[in-house]
């Protein structure tokens, strides 16, 4: 695969991510009258609830399932085998965009309403925190490294016959604070509404689940790579809610 050809994939590959992650925020907030949203998660004819339930979970186990194990090391070692080391993480955020593409266009509206409130100040901060949580994903990434965690850096590097930097331990703001301030945005955001469905909240069960089931992995995969500093952060550094002591 030539060179400007995997650039061109990973440019890709970020500007779908990107695109997708816009729709999520419309998809999940019911934002129906913007330009270009034509589904969102409440929208739609409601189906059967046995088969509404089915289809959803499917979904999202689906999605669930490509993003966690293509994320482990044992799996990335196996995978560049049969791809490029630098295409590795730029086809990580291509699948996982992809499966929710699919998510966006299959599901089945589960429009019961669990909760609605009606006070409009209360609704302010709801939704308020709904597009913070989103934004706090989004400066996290940027706190770390953005366009390495979504495989520019990788391309780019490749490009010029240089070398990814070896993963470094950084701390940096909300970090400092707790330990996956990605995911506290993404249970915000998906938690954080005025108006919630029956099927808005599996999605929100569904979600958190599989961050609170992807975290242990994932941090001693970090662990591994990382050694001793990031052994001390997790026992001094909560892992989701601030100034709550650690457990590990």
């Amino acid at each position: 695969m030539g060179k400007v050809l995997v650039l061109l994939y990973g440019v890709a590959s970020y500007l779908i991510f990107f695109v997708t992650f816009l729709y999520l925020i419309a998809f999940v907030g019911n934002l129906d009258g913007l330009p270009f949203v034509t589904k969102t998660i409440d929208s739609g004819i409601a189906g059967p609830t046995g088969q509404a339930l089915l289809v959803n979970t499917a979904l999202l186990l689906l999605f669930a399932g490509t993003h966690t194990v293509m994320a482990r090391p044992w799996f990335k070692r196996r995978w560049t085998k049969i791809i490029p080391q630098a295409i590795e993480r730029s086809t990580y955020v291509l699948v996982s965009s992809l499966t929710l593409i699919l998510l966006f266009v299959e599901w089945v509206p589960m429009i019961d309403p669990v909760w609605s409130v009606t006070n409009s100040n209360a609704a302010m901060a709801l939704w308020v925190l709904y597009f913070g949580g989103y934004g706090m994903v989004l400066l996290s990434t940027f706190l770390i490294n953005h366009f390495e965690l979504f495989g520019l850096a990788q391309v780019f590097a490749n490009l010029k016959d240089r070398r990814v930097p070896d993963l470094k331990f950084v701390s940096p703001f909300l970090y400092k604070v707790i330990r996956h301030p990605i995911y506290l945005g993404w249970i915000i955001a998906f938690w954080a509404t005025p108006d919630m469905s029956a099927g808005h909240l599996l999605f929100a069960i569904l979600t958190s689940a599989q961050i609170l089931i992807s975290i242990p992995h994932e941090e001693r995969d970090i662990e591994h790579a990382l050694g001793e500093p990031y052994a001390d952060y997790r026992k001094r550094t909560p892992m989701l809610v601030p100034f709550m002591k650690s457990k590990e």
